[in-house]
């Protein structure tokens, strides 16, 4: 099988993990890195063994090169993505693809005429918590989906404000278009689309023009609920994903690193005694108790913990569920960070087979919807419809 060559444009944190990632596929070649500030390319080149590019034009004139990634500052993302894939490259871009809405729109618009693959760098849905906790809610594990919650974010750094995420012509937005776009693509991978948004974009600390803070409600066409809150004021970093569902909950906890051991939190509430609930293909449930549940032994006491016979079942969550703490399971993945491996494999796979991968244009094109809708909610303070943003 031949090699794919490779070129990384933009070498800081997120060049690099890139091409850490890499590295780790046979069938792949870093050939060529580039940055603005050729002092980080040089870095780069030399710890991969690659050559370092003087410009973007000295890479696109080499024919060779099947893949660039593109891991620059916000404000590069769409023109140097576009001119690789008008050159016929497949194209890994860095979330959040672009300033601002009509940026990606324009992108995706542009890469939808052309063969070259394109892909939005959504690495959060590959952590291994992530990807089972999508497992268990697709095979409906703790029945249907009722609402989602998410808090994420972290304090910044000293002279955080005089980085390039504070000026707004470079950076686009805040931490809703930092962090926040991440959650919104959760978000949507586990809701399907999302109809309404409430929200807020506040700056309370960082002396800048782009919010530290944003909170938003979302909202299904069935009324399932999503809630994200991100921050730049977390102080100490913090990622929480949580799902519930009918007959439980999936709780992830960090992301690894500074975010903590990251952990799955299974929770599963209790039947009443041979009462068993499933669930069809049309997400309808289909009770499996057919003997009268006024009276049934009860074994799960939460009180006691002592078996009790006759019950009556009084409780208002439902007559199959015996109420109580439910019972959980924690799952820890306490290895190193395989979502960028993970994600780039996948990747690959998608060029192999001739596929649109996971994370594509247009799941990068609707995460950034989402997050216009909640700039503009918070500008007009008004709840705005997630469609409107055209």
């Amino acid at each position: 099988m031949e090699k794919l060559s490779v070129a990384i444009i933009g070498c800081g944190l997120i060049g690099e993990k890139r091409a850490t990632a890499l590295s780790r596929f046979p069938e792949c070649r870093l050939k060529w890195v580039y940055d603005i500030d050729l002092g980080k390319g040089k870095k780069l080149a030399e710890k991969f063994g690659c050559s370092v590019a003087q410009s973007c034009e000295e890479i696109f004139k080499d024919k060779d090169i099947d893949v660039v990634i593109v891991s620059t500052t916000n404000n590069y993302l769409v023109p140097i993505s576009v001119n690789a894939l008008q050159l016929g490259k497949h194209v890994l871009c860095e979330k959040p693809a672009g300033r601002n809405f009509e940026e990606t729109k324009n992108l995706c618009e542009i890469a939808s005429h052309l063969e070259g693959k394109l892909k939005i760098g959504f690495n959060h849905r590959y952590h291994p918590a992530i990807i089972k906790a999508k497992e268990i809610a697709d095979r409906r594990g703790i029945g249907p989906l009722y609402y989602l919650r998410c808090f994420y974010g972290h304090g910044g750094r000293p002279g955080y404000n005089k980085e390039w995420r504070a000026v707004k012509e470079l950076s686009g937005g805040g931490e809703l278009l930092d962090q926040g776009i991440h959650v919104a693509d959760l978000f949507r991978w586990f809701l399907g689309e999302l109809e309404v948004v409430y929200g807020n974009t506040p700056t309370y600390f960082w002396n800048r023009d782009v919010e530290d803070n944003a909170f938003a409600l979302f909202k299904t066409s069935n009324d399932q609920t999503a809630l994200m809150h991100t921050s730049w004021t977390q102080w100490k970093n913090k990622f929480s994903f949580e799902i519930f569902g009918e007959s439980g909950y999936l709780i992830v906890e960090g992301l690894g690193g500074s975010y903590g051991t990251e952990t799955l939190r299974i929770g599963k509430r209790k039947l009443v005694n041979s009462y068993k609930l499933s669930v069809d293909t049309k997400n309808e449930k289909k009770d499996s108790f057919n003997e009268p549940l006024t009276y049934q032994r009860i074994i799960n006491n939460v009180v006691s913990r002592e078996p009790m016979t006759n019950q009556p079942i009084t409780n208002n969550v439902g007559l199959q569920y015996a109420g109580g703490a439910p019972d959980e399971e924690i799952i820890t993945y306490d290895g190193p960070d395989i979502s960028w491996e993970a994600e780039w494999k996948e990747f690959l796979s998608a060029i192999r087979e001739n596929r649109e991968p996971m994370g594509n244009g247009k799941d990068g094109l609707e995460a950034m919807r989402m997050i216009e809708a909640v700039y503009r909610s918070s500008k007009e303070n008004r709840p705005i419809k997630i469609k409107e943003v055209k």
